[in-house]
């Protein structure tokens, strides 16, 4: 998911959690198997719940994940890109591979020197 215009809206800590709680309260919907918060887009791997839609999944998130930013930071701009880029894995390697390339994301892109100095992320084996 990509905030609009590639604006780096979640460029601290708290505005970032601001996904993190959505993807919490999205929980009903999905299963988050790891995600991370970069400053102009988020990677979030999940398991859909029996009957949910991945569209369904993530209109949750982004519409919880703006109001919270809206109540944190008073803006009322734009916060996301219309739609989302998916893909569907075959197998459990694959969801492996994903999510280390998923938590990685902040060391390619030259924002820490370790995942740990990295406070926006998240998998389910940690």
């Amino acid at each position: 998911m990509t905030c609009h215009n590639r604006h780096s809206h979640f460029n601290t800590l708290w505005k970032g959690r601001c996904v993190v709680r959505a993807f919490q309260a999205s929980s009903d919907l999905a299963e988050t198997v790891c995600y991370t918060v970069m400053p102009d887009h988020v990677h979030w791997v999940l398991r859909l719940k029996s009957d949910a839609t991945l569209s369904a999944a993530v209109r949750k998130a982004k519409g919880i994940t703006t109001l919270n930013w809206r109540a944190l930071t008073a803006c009322d701009g734009m916060l996301w890109q219309s739609g989302f880029y998916d893909r569907a894995l075959r197998n459990d390697d694959d969801l492996v591979t994903l999510c280390r390339y998923v938590v990685a994301n902040p060391l390619r892109a030259g924002l820490v020197r370790s995942v740990r100095d990295y406070s926006l992320w998240d998998a389910v084996w940690i």
